[in-house]
């Protein structure tokens, strides 16, 4: 008898210590939803890219503002420099390579304020200022087909991860995000 209580107290205290963790996660999801969805709605309404989408690619890039890249550079998208960017910078490892394979820090870029980044993704998804937009074929999709948005995002070399549409998919469905593509 002393066990079976012994072992309910234990899966219990391993429930209620698990709780804290989820529920803080959960609490700064929503806070960012909260405070980035007006944002991703009028960059909806002004270039297509549905705002589900946006928050999503936001959230899971950006560990919803809590990674370094947010908190030191306003960067919520992991929106590299490139070779047009002449403005401030922030350096990282993250994906780069030197010639004989040695990991390297990738250069970041750094915007004023949150706000500024959800406007470079934009123009970096619309191809704004390129002749060749590798992301032209997302606006062929409706505005509320955020699964084939991810997965063109996937497909268009967005992110390297395999599994980069589904889990953008996991983040608007658990989250309801689509509810802001209407």
């Amino acid at each position: 008898m002393n066990l079976r209580l012994t072992k309910a107290v234990l899966i219990l205290l391993m429930f209620t210590n698990a709780l804290p963790a989820f529920t803080e996660e959960n609490g700064r999801m929503i806070n960012y939803i909260e405070q980035y969805k007006q944002l991703a709605i009028q960059e909806m309404q002004r270039t297509q890219i549905p705002a589900s989408i946006k928050l999503a690619q936001a959230i899971l890039e950006s560990q919803a503002g809590a990674s370094t890249l947010a908190t030191k550079a306003n960067n919520h998208f992991g929106i590299k420099c490139g070779d047009r960017w002449t403005g401030e910078t922030y350096y990282i490892k993250d994906d780069d390579y030197d010639r004989n394979g040695n990991h390297i820090q990738s250069c970041f870029r750094v915007y004023a304020d949150p706000s500024e980044s959800f406007v470079a993704h934009s123009s970096f998804i619309t191809g704004e200022g390129r002749t060749t937009n590798r992301y032209a074929s997302l606006f062929l999709l409706p505005r509320d087909d955020y699964k084939g948005w991810a997965e063109g995002l996937q497909k268009a070399g967005y992110a390297t991860h395999p599994l980069y549409a589904r889990r953008l998919v996991n983040i608007i469905e658990n989250y309801k995000l689509y509810m802001f593509d209407s």
